[in-house]
């Protein structure tokens, strides 16, 4: 792996204009992911889906040499109707295009930071691999007291050009005081056997709120991989939605440090798998002051063959008095073969908090099939109207009502 990788980096270095200092930058990153490797389940936040058996098995030679040079045409028919929108479009993992025409101009500031050395804590080499191997990094700044009218739609498609790649996104978002700011993260791939690695960063400042989300609904057969990385300033208040239901592996995964007072993280997830599926989320949430507050619930249907996971980990410093914590994770299995795994932890240093956490899985209740079918409906419509009952409890905690309205579409349930 380790001559691939340095192979395909050369074909980067002579295809871009890095300077040298850029290109030492990016192999300091490379050879860090080159030592590590890939995650894999000896390594504890990795024990339940090990990306790199599944990279192997799926993906027997993984290119990481993308020619980012190159144009792509946009496709509009991916484009989400009935929500104006703006748009930032990724195309084989390559910026097309960024429009905010439907925003003040001068509150919305874009800078590119491809060239700022930007480092980033955290154990896990698949940042590494993406601070080695991505193209273009910006910078998305809604300045003081400015929310934005229309929600923000960042497109990911890839098309038939490239196979059994990496494909490697950065972005970077600062919410001044006082603003509000929508993000759907929108996944329009139908390709097969790439392997995408995204993260972000957001920066809450005072009083600022974040609606993150994240929908991969189309059925395909890329790996996919999310960090979201969350600092958040006093009464700031960051919202994530995730539908993980498309991809034949997904895992997201979200590191939020609530670093003021009456901050609040509240993440909510769905799993849809039909078969043969593989997703993940793993929370990580650090109470890190006093009076701040996380809910979270994940919900799973799962069909044969597929496995879903989550971890959630809630940390209460011990300065962190007066902390209120939630978790709840539960899942439907609908078939003996499918598999949901769940690891919730609390790590508390403090007296003065509420912290809570439960799971729960297992079958269809047949009575509750039996009673809807005596009322008429069929065998299927029935399991269908529980289904849906049991999954649009999570999307109630949408607070938005026009992006609940179209992620309720999306995923076809009935209100």
């Amino acid at each position: 792996m380790s001559e691939q990788l340095q192979s395909d980096f050369d074909k980067i270095v002579k295809t871009s204009k890095l300077s040298n200092e850029e290109i030492q930058f990016k192999k300091n990153f490379l050879n860090n992911f080159i030592k590590k490797g890939f995650p894999n389940r000896k390594q504890e936040d990795w024990k339940f889906l090990d990306i790199s058996q599944i990279i192997k098995k799926n993906i027997s030679d993984l290119s990481y040499f993308n020619d980012y040079s190159q144009s792509n045409k946009i496709d509009p028919s991916i484009f989400v109707d009935g929500l104006e929108h703006n748009k930032i479009i990724f195309i084989n993992g390559r910026i097309e295009k960024i429009d905010f025409n439907f925003e003040d101009q001068n509150k919305i500031e874009i800078i590119d930071e491809t060239k700022k050395d930007i480092s980033f804590e955290y154990e896990n080499s698949l940042i590494d691999l993406n601070s080695a191997f991505t193209d273009k990094v910006f910078k998305i700044s809604v300045k003081k007291n400015y929310s934005l009218k229309k929600p923000l739609i960042i497109y990911h498609s890839i098309n038939d050009k490239i196979k059994s790649t990496n494909i490697n996104l950065r972005l970077n978002f600062e919410l001044g005081e006082n603003s509000c700011f929508k993000l759907i993260d929108y996944f329009a791939d139908t390709t097969e056997k790439n392997f995408i690695n995204i993260f972000y960063n957001f920066n809450l400042e005072k009083h600022s709120i974040l609606k993150n989300y994240k929908i991969d609904k189309f059925r395909n057969n890329n790996l996919k991989y999310s960090l979201n990385n969350i600092e958040q300033d006093n009464n700031s208040v960051s919202e994530t939605f995730i539908l993980s239901a498309g991809s034949d592996y997904f895992k997201n995964e979200i590191n939020c440090n609530l670093n003021g007072e009456y901050s609040s993280a509240f993440i909510n997830g769905i799993f849809s798998l039909k078969e043969n599926q593989q997703h993940e989320i793993r929370t990580i949430i650090n109470h890190l002051v006093e009076n701040t507050k996380s809910y979270q619930l994940i919900k799973s249907v799962l069909g044969k063959n597929s496995k879903s996971a989550y971890q959630g980990r809630i940390l209460v410093n011990s300065k962190a008095q007066k902390t209120d914590g939630y978790q709840l994770s539960k899942a439907i299995l609908l078939d003996e073969t499918s598999e949901f795994n769940a690891k919730p932890e609390l790590e508390i240093y403090a007296d003065d908090v509420k912290c809570s956490h439960g799971s729960a899985s297992g079958s269809l209740d047949e009575n509750s099939i039996f009673y809807l079918m005596s009322r008429g409906l069929n065998y299927q419509q029935s399991k269908e109207l529980l289904i849906n009952g049991f999954l649009m409890d999570v999307v109630e905690k949408i607070t938005d009502v026009e992006i609940k309205n179209l992620i309720t579409n999306i995923i076809g349930l009935k209100q």
